[in-house]
């Protein structure tokens, strides 16, 4: 089993900066893809940022040029740094990786808990 545990959100004013950190525990050999989600009230769960093992980014067009997702392989963990934070921005962030337990077996995909991000004034 695995366990994502996400830390970093709360409340900030507009324009303000916020870093989300998610860190992967239990049964990994590897992990793939990690996703960095959001649901907003009354609004359908959004892929917000991605990274692949190597390191290629994507981004939904609203958060570009403010958020950058990294990864830190070495500690099993993903970030998502936001800078202008806008209203808009206001939801729960949920991370989201792609493991594989051991070598040659299936990826299976493990959802954080979510973390509250509040922008407002």
């Amino acid at each position: 089993q695995v366990q994502l545990v996400e830390s970093g959100g709360g409340l900030v004013q507009p324009g303000g900066s916020l870093r989300l950190s998610c860190t992967a525990s239990g049964s990994i050999c590897s992990i793939n893809a990690l996703r960095w989600y959001r649901q907003a009230p009354g609004k359908e769960r959004e892929l917000v940022a991605g990274i692949t093992e190597g390191g290629s980014t994507n981004y939904t067009d609203p958060v570009k040029g403010r958020f950058t997702i990294a990864r830190d392989n070495t500690k099993n963990t993903v970030y998502l740094q936001m800078n202008s934070l806008e209203p808009a921005d206001t939801a729960v962030y949920y991370c989201n990786a792609d493991v594989k337990a051991y070598v040659g077996s299936a990826v299976f995909h493990y959802w954080g808990q979510g973390t509250q991000v509040t922008v407002s004034s």
